[in-house]
């Protein structure tokens, strides 16, 4: 074997023995790491989400403003039990464009111009349930 011969064996079993030593070492880190992260998706699929969590996960403040007292882009979300039972908002929650001749919804397009609810039928009709609980609630 020439001396080229011999530098370029020497790079290439190198360069595989550290292949091999990083491949073992990200296969190891992958498995300690599986473990935390199933752990995590346990812990938050086991926990409970309530009305307003939801209601912040949903983003319905962007709109609503942070105590969902109404802002220039929608209404407050205070006294609803005044015009909703309980099945009507989660079905207006899941539809609203389908409540647009409503009386009060007409009002409130001339007031909010230009700004739609958007339909969150992708959300759990639970889920729906437990913000409509505590909208109905204030």
């Amino acid at each position: 074997m020439t001396n080229a011969q011999k530098w370029i064996a020497a790079t290439l079993g190198l360069f595989l023995i550290l292949l091999v030593l990083g491949k073992l070492t990200q296969e190891k880190s992958d498995e300690q790491e599986m473990p935390q992260m199933m752990m995590q998706q346990a812990e938050q699929s086991s926990q409970e989400l309530d009305g307003l969590s939801l209601i912040k996960q949903a983003g319905c403040m962007t709109c609503h403003g942070a105590d969902l007292q109404g802002t220039k882009m929608a209404p407050a979300l205070e006294n609803l039990k005044e015009y909703w039972t309980r099945d009507n908002l989660i079905n207006y929650l899941r539809n609203p464009s389908s409540f647009g001749t409503d009386k009060r919804f007409v009002e409130y397009k001339s007031k909010y111009k230009n700004i739609i609810m958007p339909s969150y039928n992708n959300i759990d009709v639970k889920n729906l349930g437990k913000i409509a609980d505590y909208l109905l609630s204030k």
